[in-house]
């Protein structure tokens, strides 16, 4: 049951709903805020998306990831709205019953959901000004693929650049 959020997430009741008999393996990744970005101090991220059609990307993912490997248990949380440094924004937790294709699948599931699901992300920076991303972190940089992924994540309705003051 893969969810979107606006509140913290809990992640010891994730790692708690993970644990499968089956299970030799389980991996809890966690996505935190960060307090830097190209050499810049951040001191807040916000996230914003349709979270209903965030979601339904993210089961569409997390559906795929249950074809290729065999997974006990798989969740994905998505925090929205402002955060702060070392909030978690998205949380991952996947058992399988070997090592392996834990991390695969984990791997997997958010590698994807930074290159295809519309989620935009504004960094507060120290110096009072604040930017929308120009496009997801992990694009253009995909391990496994050498073609970039074509994927812009800049709301319309934003600057894309403004004044906290």
């Amino acid at each position: 049951m893969n969810s979107v959020t606006r509140n913290p997430i809990d992640l010891e009741d994730l790692r708690h709903r993970a644990h499968h008999p089956q299970a030799g393996a389980m991996l809890l990744f966690c996505g935190d805020v960060r307090n830097h970005s190209d050499g810049r101090e951040v001191i807040a991220l916000e996230y914003e998306a349709h979270e209903k059609m965030a979601l339904k990307q993210i089961d569409d993912i997390v559906d795929e990831a249950r074809q290729r490997w065999e997974l006990h248990f798989v969740e994905v949380i998505h925090r929205f709205g402002k955060m702060d440094i070392t909030d978690c924004s998205i949380a991952i937790a996947v058992a399988t019953s070997h090592r392996s294709e834990a991390y695969a699948a984990s791997r997997y599931i958010i590698d994807t959901v930074k290159h295809t699901v519309p989620i935009w992300k504004k960094e507060s920076f120290q110096d009072g000004t604040a930017e929308w991303s120009k496009g997801c972190e992990a694009c253009g940089v995909h391990e496994h693929n050498t073609e970039p992924v074509p994927h812009e994540h800049t709301p319309p309705h934003h600057q894309s650049s403004t004044s906290l003051m």
